[in-house]
């Protein structure tokens, strides 16, 4: 398992900055994937070539009967796959560190400006604190640019496992027959060719496919939700910056009368302290507070006459 080490810590540093639906991928790739690659195909396979077996002593014959029946290892094969789909990862990967790095450039620069500006110190400081990407736990949300390197590649993988199948299927099918029949030449004539514990290795084989096929769900559920996802963000951002109507409909009338009560008692609260701040005196300060009062009465809807 040592080879995959180097894979395993990238893809791990990828985790941190995925959706759930991104984790579950991982997980599937590492446990279902790599770990039965190594512990199960591996040894499977190990006896691949020395126990193909024909019926036939022409020098070079097995060689090319083998070729034609196995032109690439299942093994290498799978390997190559795994290495394939990981790479769009790794890039995205590659994307999130860029981002991180020239946030954290920016901030430091917003930092040091503050401290040498005063007046544009509280502004500064307020953009230190709430950055566009990262944030406060270190984590990455996505979006904007990254929302869009995160749906590239999650593409990028849904394609390149769509071809693998495919290239296996084209290759040497989903199963392996006991028996391959082999006429090419050296080969004089047909030549039976057997091959070692088919039924265990079309088991692998089928195991294998399987996993590839929940890797392609699963990436395809996660393209799903972050599109479905970003339209709901652009459909409330839309309702955030439209105006509401001068008058409102008859349904929201009775939140605005129930509210009375409490918009005079603001309204003689803040006329009290404006009396007080002003030093004006009694009869000025009552004039000033009926006419506010009889002002207030007459925006909040209130008929008949206000007395005080």
């Amino acid at each position: 398992m040592g080879e995959w080490d180097v894979l395993g810590r990238l893809l791990d540093k990828v985790q941190i900055h995925s959706t759930v639906i991104g984790k579950v991928w991982l997980t599937v790739l590492f446990v279902f994937r790599i770990l039965v690659l190594h512990t199960g195909a591996d040894k499977v396979w190990g006896d691949e070539q020395s126990d193909f077996v024909c019926n036939s002593k022409q020098p070079g014959c097995e060689n090319v009967c083998y070729d034609r029946a196995f032109p690439i290892s299942h093994v290498r094969f799978w390997v190559l796959q795994i290495i394939a789909v990981s790479t769009p990862k790794l890039l995205y990967l590659g994307h999130v560190l860029q981002v991180i790095h020239i946030e954290k450039k920016m901030k430091e620069r917003m930092k040091k400006q503050a401290e040498l500006d005063d007046q544009a110190g509280l502004f500064l400081r307020r953009a230190y604190k709430v950055p566009k990407y990262t944030k406060s736990t270190g984590k990455i949300s996505i979006r904007g640019r990254l929302l869009r390197s995160y749906v590239l590649h999650l593409v990028a993988k849904i394609i390149l496992e769509v071809l693998f199948i495919v290239g296996q299927y084209f290759l040497y099918g989903f199963t392996l027959q006991a028996v391959y029949v082999c006429e090419h030449s050296p080969c004089k004539h047909k030549v039976d060719c057997f091959l070692s514990r088919p039924t265990e290795k079309s088991v692998i084989i089928w195991f294998m496919l399987a996993s590839a096929l929940v890797s392609l769900l699963l990436s395809l559920v996660e393209l799903v939700y972050l599109c479905v996802k970003a339209v709901k963000e652009c459909v409330t951002r839309r309702q955030d910056y439209t105006v509401t109507p001068v008058t409102p409909p008859s349904s929201e009338r009775k939140a605005f009368k129930s509210c009375d009560g409490t918009l005079q008692n603001c309204v003689d609260l803040e006329l009290e302290l404006q009396g007080r701040k002003s030093g004006v005196n009694g009869a000025k300060g009552t004039g000033v507070t009926e006419a506010a009062v009889n002002v207030s009465a007459e925006s909040n809807g209130l008929g008949g006459e206000v007395r005080i």
